[in-house]
């Protein structure tokens, strides 16, 4: 895991001086609210429907248990004793007061934490996959190309006021895409070529919102010492080319469409002329040395199914699910992967109290060598448990309540906060997904259905990324009235689409049974090896179009 200097405590400290005068200049009303807004959005603060909400950067999804704690201490503090983890791999407070953000940051900055580039238009926390480092089938480990592209891109003063705001995933697994990132501004993919050379497939205009768009290939091939000169030339052209005439038609997708992905590849290759041999190119030394943060713990030589590990299997079926639906195997023998649910019914999806964050936090500590990852689903990952510890592990969690085995089951649903908190949502989010929980609350049901992505967002800014659920639910305002769209077919994955609309949209009180006969469709048209969006595929809207609109003899 990366780990602060000199030069990073220095600006991240000379960050929160500053931005503690300004916030100051702010109430004594030397600094206007209109221009406070830019610089307290470049620092993760905004003011939402009840209150403000502050969003901490989690860089590509790593924390320690240190930062955990810090967490803990700062929702407990300033904040009502919990906090909300998102899909950009980072988490919010939803309580704080706007005169305590400064003493805020000045605490995260104590464990290497900040809200430096969360909002506004730039930048944001470049995202990868949570099992980056630990899962056996990567081309190579992406976290230190992340890391990389943090360094450069905050504080970068050529990007500070982009368009809108920007946002990139690297993904490494050749077989999936856990990251996204085809509905990214930029999505890097690494890959060797056939001399075995390192390097990214690069996609561009992907993004959800308004108008959701799937990324678009733009170079087959790019050497790993090219990353930041090409990425600085995609920006390049983008911030000089973008729309800024109209907030709707900012982001470089819209970009990308008008002018065709052929033209703004070749736009991005002029710019890239003048940059590829400059002082941004990557050397072979500062690839070795961002490399070096991330190290293999200390693993010990181990054999996978030790006899303790099986025994406990084969004693408790409630184990075994956990097994079975929360880790994955892991790279190294004897160790697996766990994901850590924050999905239990009656509970908003990706909330955790200071409480549990103490629990997660010792966890880490015990049993995962002191690191988690926040994932895009919004759970979190211990990514090194040793397989004979894993029902000591499982025990802990499970009283916690954190240990639902629902992980990819219709369940395990992405939320964002909707029209509880935030000021911009149309409607309510996190009631739909209780109701719909509760709904289907037996395992048994939602084994028998297989994988399915649910997702809800409370307005067309997608924080909860309906587009590409294999079931998206968007909240819309109706003659004043909270009403709900649905779309099927949505996926992203290595096959991203972006889900097609059912039709009219429905009050909140129908949604668990509109679910409920789209699932009856599913189920009586699928065959044995396929899942939800497998059916849909094959078999298309008119079905279930069909069943949920049908009136009622």
């Amino acid at each position: 895991m990366y780990k602060y200097d000199g030069i990073d405590t220095q600006i991240i400290q000379e960050r929160v001086t500053q931005f503690r005068k300004q916030t100051q200049r702010y109430f004594d009303g030397t600094l206007a609210a209109d221009d406070y807004l830019p610089l307290r959005l470049q620092n993760g603060l905004y003011v939402q429907r009840h209150a403000p909400m502050l969003r901490v950067a989690i860089p590509y999804g790593m924390i320690n248990s240190q930062q955990v704690r810090k967490l803990a201490d700062v929702s407990r503090k300033y904040d009502k004793g919990y906090a909300h983890f998102t899909t950009r791999q980072n988490v919010q407070f939803n309580w704080p007061e706007i005169g305590d953000v400064p003493d805020i940051l000045a605490d995260l900055s104590e464990v290497e934490m900040h809200a430096v580039q969360t909002s506004g238009n730039c930048i944001r926390n470049t995202t990868t996959d949570q099992f980056a480092g630990v899962i056996n089938n990567e081309i190579v480990d992406p976290r230190p190309y992340c890391e990389i592209i943090r360094q450069w891109s905050t504080f970068h003063p050529e990007f500070a006021y982009l368009p809108r705001k920007f946002k990139i995933a690297v993904n490494a697994c050749p077989d999936e895409d856990r990251a996204a990132i085809l509905v990214h501004d930029i999505g890097l993919e690494i890959l060797k070529n056939d001399a075995g050379e390192l390097g990214f497939k690069v996609f561009v205009g992907g993004g959800l919102g308004r108008t959701p768009i799937i990324g678009s290939e733009i170079r087959s091939f790019l050497p790993e010492q090219d990353l930041l000169t090409y990425l600085e030339a995609i920006l390049r052209v983008y911030n000089r080319h973008g729309r800024r005439d109209n907030k709707y038609k900012a982001r470089i997708k819209i970009l990308v469409k008008a002018n065709t992905p052929e033209k703004f590849a070749s736009m991005v290759e002029d710019e890239w002329q003048h940059l590829k041999n400059s002082d941004t190119k990557l050397t072979a030394e500062e690839i070795a040395r961002v490399k070096g943060f991330f190290l293999e713990p200390a693993y010990d030589e181990l054999t996978n199914n030790p006899a303790s590990y099986i025994q406990a299997k084969e004693g408790s079926t409630a184990f075994s699910n956990w097994i079975k639906r929360n880790t994955h195997a892991h790279k190294k023998d004897g160790y697996r992967i766990v994901t850590l649910t924050l999905k239990k019914t009656g509970i908003p999806p990706g909330d955790v109290t200071d409480k549990q964050l103490e629990i997660i936090a010792d966890l880490a500590d015990q049993y995962s060598f002191g690191e988690l990852r926040v994932t895009h689903d919004q759970n979190l990952v211990l990514s090194d448990v040793r397989q004979d510890q894993l029902f000591e592990v499982w025990e802990k969690a499970r009283s916690a309540g954190f240990a639902t085995p629902n992980l990819g089951m219709l369940s395990d649903i992405i939320c964002c906060p909707g029209g509880d908190f935030c000021a911009l949502a149309n409607a309510k989010s996190i009631p739909i997904a209780d109701a719909i929980q509760s709904k289907f609350d037996d395992l048994d049901y939602l084994y028998d259905l297989g994988e399915i992505d649910l997702n809800i967002s409370g307005c067309m800014n997608a924080c909860g990324h309906h587009h590409v659920g294999n079931i998206g639910i968007l909240g819309v305002d109706k003659r004043g009235q909270e009403f709900y769209q649905v779309s099927l077919g949505g996926d992203s994955g290595k096959q991203a689409s972006v889900g097609k609309i059912l039709g009219p949209s429905f009050a909140q009180e129908s949604m668990p049974e509109v679910i409920e006969k789209i699932l009856d469709v599913f189920v009586a048209n699928r065959t044995d090896e396929e899942l939800f969006i497998d059916t849909f595929k094959r078999i298309g809207m008119a079905p279930f179009k069909e069943r949920v609109y049908a009136k009622a003899d």
